[in-house]
């Protein structure tokens, strides 16, 4: 059995998702595929534009099999992590043979060439390294610059470690190397628009439908740029009214860090001392989610790092929640959010193999999950709350209970 493993977020699912899903399935001649997807927020600090269940089935319409979910504190995190968390989940089902990811460069044999410097760390490199963090230059920066410890290849890296999607796959299969993982990585030349490109074009990317979305442009227009089934669900979305977006967050936000000024936030996920005082400092100032981003924005503090610490804030992940993870072997379950019926026998594969409990109903966690894991589920499904309730509040529909919700099943 071939199985393919996907981290996505699809928010929302677009043709070029279809086309890397598409690709990786020739290439390895998978019989099945494994999303690990984002739930209700995502990995550049935001809300998801729709919630889990719809993109889930966006996700089994697209072609994929099994969709899980990627627990919350990893799908808010850096690259790193977000990275850490799905693959590790990827490696405990115990039947994914290959790790299937978008990039800009297409070529998995220099990005594994990366990833083996930057997990064992050459001597030189590290010393590189820590001589551009001292010169006060951001990591990303430092650590190309620190690459330069061999002028042979140094170029074609520092062009490699610029795109976004060639990084995360590096952290992808860094992951995997970590793990000692079977799994082998495969990467789909990504095409059409890049990954910053906001306009709308060939192969549109998610940022761009959703700019054209909060800029007020008829739906109409987006109907070729996204797959049928993902137009249906965001024409069901915006007659009800749950798009959602960060500053429809804003009060709780601004809430939450006026009852936390007084102890300051560096209890909270890469909350540095820096940036908490920055938020004490200009917390008079608050308007909107977004607009606050703009006013903490420094040389040293990117836009993406604030977004996800002021998320980390809102939805109480502090520092020791990973470490909790961490404690029970990073991810200690894999819950389900839909799956196709013809993929029974990858459901039964994974029972047989996987060396985490698999969860298709919440009301069951409790029978099956260690006592620790069970209160970092329940952790989740609050976070998740927060979510529903201001979905509830803006589309004034009764807010989802994901006890009563069932799985997505095509």
């Amino acid at each position: 059995m071939i199985v393919n493993g996907i981290v996505a977020e699809y928010n929302p699912l677009h043709h070029g998702h279809i086309y890397q899903m598409q690709d990786a399935k020739t290439n390895t001649q998978a019989d099945y595929t494994i999303v690990v997807m984002s739930g209700n927020f995502v990995q550049r600090g935001a809300p998801a534009l729709l919630d889990k269940f719809s993109r889930t089935r966006m996700a089994l319409e697209a072609g994929a099999d099994l969709v899980l979910e990627l627990p919350l504190p990893y799908a808010v995190s850096s690259a790193e992590f977000f990275a850490t968390g799905a693959v590790t989940l990827l490696h405990h089902l115990g039947v994914v043979t290959h790790l299937c990811f978008g990039s800009e460069c297409g070529d998995t044999g220099i990005l594994q060439e990366l990833a083996g410097i930057l997990s064992e760390e050459p001597l030189a490199y590290r010393q590189a390294l820590q001589q551009a963090l001292k010169e006060g230059l951001p990591y990303p920066v430092a650590r190309t610059l620190a690459l330069s410890y061999d002028p042979a290849s140094n170029q074609e890296h520092a062009k490699v470690l610029a795109s976004p999607n060639n990084i995360l796959g590096i952290e992808y299969i860094k992951a995997l190397l970590r793990l000692n993982s079977s799994i082998l990585p495969y990467t789909t030349l990504r095409t059409g628009n890049g990954y910053s490109d906001d306009t709308l074009g060939t192969l549109s990317n998610a940022l761009a439908i959703r700019q054209a979305i909060f800029s007020g442009t008829d739906l109409p227009t987006l109907a070729d740029h996204v797959p049928t089934c993902t137009y249906e669900l965001l024409l069901t979305a915006l007659e009800k009214n749950t798009l959602l977006s960060s500053n429809d967050f804003s009060s709780l936000l601004h809430y939450k860090l006026i009852t936390k000024q007084t102890q300051g936030y560096e209890d909270y996920l890469d909350v540095s001392g820096q940036l908490s005082d920055r938020i004490c400092n200009h917390l008079y100032q608050y308007q909107t989610f977004d607009s606050f981003c703009d006013l903490l924005k420094t040389k040293d503090l990117t836009h993406t790092r604030i977004r996800r610490c002021l998320l980390h804030i809102l939805l109480n992940i502090k520092r020791d929640t990973l470490s909790a993870y961490k404690q029970l072997g990073t991810v200690p379950y894999a819950r389900v959010l839909g799956f196709c019926k013809k993929a029974t026998p990858l459901l039964t594969a994974i029972k047989e193999r996987s060396s985490i409990p698999m969860i298709t109903k919440l009301a069951d966690a409790h029978n099956i999950l260690h006592p620790d894991a069970l209160l970092l589920l329940e952790q989740e499904l609050t976070m998740n709350q927060i979510y529903y309730s201001v979905a509830s509040a803006k589309s004034g529909t009764p807010m989802i209970n994901e006890y009563r919700t069932p799985i997505v099943i095509l």
